[in-house]
Formats: structure tokens, C-alpha cells, sequence
């Protein structure tokens, strides 16, 4: 079944509000909460009577009432289109990732744009898949059973990992092996300050796609800002044990030059370098070189 592309808005409807705890048809059932985020309302209406019989529905007529059913009801997953008035897909999709309340939510983005960029655009606000329209409805089912059953075994994984000493664990998961051959390669390129988005996919032989879903759905970071954590986490490391001076350690950890490392680490731990060096304790501050 092919579903149509985008069409003009229309007329808001009743939604019909779904309790996150305490709603008796949803621990009957057992079935994910889904909120569809679209404007128009057939299109809403045409994916939400094919999906209701998967999944428990939640729906907004917009971006800015998606974000407010989001923030209150906590879906386990969010389709919605790109195109909206009030707050864009794009828009949304930010806010939900940038929050920690939300972030983990997987987000599949609709849209009727095509081409690599507008789906690159679309990843790098943090989305966990890409939808052009049309489509086949069996293929937006698919990928929503997929990134549930994806975030099932990932909350299983880190719940087993609370639970035990760190250094007991093995690594098994295919997440796990991928998340530490990731994170070796980025140490064994630190002073590497043209390391690569495109490097770090083809070590991990994944696409650049592939690599921004990935990296989403694990670490709530895309590819840039994981290279970037993993310098600047680093940072703080030799900050706290090395004699080597706040430049030396800049250009260490990979970055072009000081003023750019300390703009970042302040973004990062909300502390300028030498204000970090006092708090760790250490006698002797670092010159900033």
C-alpha cells in the first residue's frame, strides 16, 4: 500500500490522550505508545487507522503540540512529518534530543523532500530514520518495530551493566563491540585534528548514515560531537594529572589551537580549563600558554 504525499492542512481534530502510568487498556494491551506528529489531518487520520492495531496512539496537530505531548506523556516512539507550521519536524526533533527528559525517544521523520541532503539534515537533528513520501506502509512499520525492539535490548544491556561491577563485564553486544571499536579509534587518532566524520564510518565499515542513526540511538551524540566528547573528556584527564601546560594539552587532545579548546571545554563541563585545574585540587595551575 503506497500512502500519498504531503496535502494541504487540515482542521485540528480531538486527540485522544493516552496516561503514560495508571491507563488500564495500556497495561491490558502491553503495545508501545506511538505519537504521530502531522498536520494534515487525513494523512494523521489514514496513519494512525493503520497503526492502531500495533501500537497505542498518541497524536499532535504540530510540531510545538508534539513537543508538549512528548514532554508530558513520554512516548516510546514519535513519527512525525517534516513540513508543519507552529514548530517544523527538524524543530522538534532538536528539542526532543537536546532534552534529557526526552532524548532517548527514537524519532522517525516523514517528509515529501528527497535527495541525501534533505535525509542528512534530517539525521543531524538527531532522528533515528528517514521517510520520503510516498512510501509503503509496511516499510514505516517495519522500521518503527525495529528501533523498539532495538531500544528494548539497549535498556536491557545498560540495565545489566548497572547492576554489576564495569570491569566484570564482557563485551557481547554487537552495540558494545561497535561502541568500543569507536571509541579506540578516536584515542588512536587524538592528535589527529583532521580527524573525520568520514575516517571513523569507514574504520567502522558503516555508511555515514548508518554511522549518524547509530551514534544517535547509542550515545544521544552525533559522529562531530562524540570525537569532540571523547578529546575533550581526555582533556580533563591530563588537565587533572599531567604537568603539561593548557596549550600542550590542547594540542594533544587534537584541537587546532587554545582558545578554540577552551571554548569548547566550557561548553562541555561549563568550567574554562584553569577554573577545572583548580577545582580538581591540583597546587600548581596550568598557564594557558
Amino acid at each position: 500500500m503506497i500512502i500519498a504525499g504531503d496535502q494541504p492542512a487540515g482542521k485540528e481534530v480531538v486527540v485522544e490522550e493516552y496516561q503514560q502510568h495508571g491507563d488500564p487498556q495500556r497495561e491490558k494491551n502491553k503495545k508501545p505508545t506511538v505519537l504521530l506528529v502531522e498536520d494534515n489531518e487525513d494523512f494523521r487520520f489514514y496513519l494512525k487507522d493503520n497503526l492502531q492495531e500495533h501500537f497505542c496512539l498518541l497524536e499532535a496537530a504540530n510540531g510545538k503540540e508534539g513537543w508538549q505531548k512528548a514532554l508530558a506523556l513520554h512516548p516510546d516512539l514519535i513519527v512525525s512529518d517534516v513540513s508543519m507550521p507552529e514548530m517544523n519536524g527538524l524543530e522538534l526533533c532538536t528539542k526532543i534530543k537536546q532534552d534529557k527528559r526526552t532524548s532517548h525517544i527514537p524519532i522517525i521523520l516523514l517528509t515529501a523532500l528527497v535527495g541525501e541532503e534533505y535525509q542528512m539534515k534530517g539525521l543531524e537533528t538527531g532522528a533515528n530514520d528517514y521517510l520520503c513520501k510516498p512510501f509503503n506502509f509496511e516499510m514505516l512499520l517495519s522500521k518503527i518495530r525495529n528501533l523498539l525492539t532495538l531500544q528494548t535490548t539497549i535498556k536491557k544491556v545498560y540495565t545489566k551493566q548497572v547492576e554489576v561491577q564495569v570491569a566484570d563485564i564482557s563485551i557481547q553486544s554487537v552495540d558494545e563491540k561497535f561502541m568500543a571499536a569507536a571509541l579506540a579509534f578516536v584515542e588512536e587518532n587524538l592528535q589527529n585534528a583532521n580527524l573525520s566524520v568520514a575516517e571513523l564510518s569507514k574504520h567502522l565499515c558503516i555508511s555515514r548514515v548508518s554511522l549518524y542513526k547509530k551514534m544517535l540511538l547509542l550515545t544521544g551524540k552525533t559522529p562531530v560531537d562524540f570525537i569532540r566528547s571523547i578529546r575533550l573528556r581526555k582533556a580533563a584527564q591530563m588537565l587533572e594529572k599531567s604537568q603539561l601546560s593548557i596549550a600542550e594539552i590542547s594540542y594533544e587532545v587534537g584541537f587546532n589551537t587554545p582558545h578554540y579548546f577552551t571554548k569548547s571545554f566550557k561548553a562541555e563541563f561549563g568550567v574554562l580549563p584553569s577554573a577545572y585545574i583548580r577545582q580538581s585540587g591540583k597546587d600548581s595551575p596550568k598557564k594557558a600558554g
